[in-house]
């Protein structure tokens, strides 16, 4: 490193009028005078790029569009197109139940299938049959099953139901 004197004759040191006050910090400045350490520290750390204000107004902006979008996701996507449930379940015998389920749907005029389990008291699945429910103008209807089964079953639930 070259440390040359400056012609003022102060031995590598500025004087504080020579710097700007936004480059250089309070603490730095001594007998007013900045130390050519700190001018070389200033230099290779410089500020920053974008001003606060503006880092701010970003990430406002940032939060609410991620905000307005989880909103939105969670309005259009809570509710599917078709919901169903086991409204009743009687055991007619070791290898026959009837099951109710009531299936919801938003729009009515589509049909839906839905996936019926009937399960063992060891929660192995014993019967299982797709249902095809046709589209009606009432948005949400019961629609008895018979299952036929391996063994006695203890339960029954819908795995899943698509629409159209």
């Amino acid at each position: 490193m070259n440390y040359e004197t400056s012609p003022t004759g102060n031995n590598g040191r500025v004087s504080s009028d020579e710097v700007s006050s936004d480059e250089v910090s309070s603490d730095e400045v001594s007998n007013g005078e900045v130390s050519d350490a700190a001018l070389r520290l200033q230099r290779r750390y410089p500020g920053r790029r974008i001003p606060w204000p503006l880092m701010i107004i970003i990430v406002a902006l940032g939060a609410t569009a991620a905000l307005s979008w989880l909103i939105w996701a969670a309005l259009v996507y809570a509710r599917p197109q078709v919901v169903a449930q086991v409204a009743s379940y009687t055991v007619v015998s070791d290898q026959k139940v009837k099951i109710t389920i009531t299936v919801d749907r938003r729009n009515p005029a589509l049909p839906a299938r839905c996936r019926v389990i009937a399960q063992a008291p060891d929660f192995q699945p014993v019967a299982e049959q797709q249902v095809e429910i046709p589209a009606t103008a009432a948005r949400v209807v019961n629609v008895p099953i018979t299952l036929t089964t391996l063994r006695r079953s203890t339960s029954a639930s819908v795995k899943g139901c698509t629409s159209g």
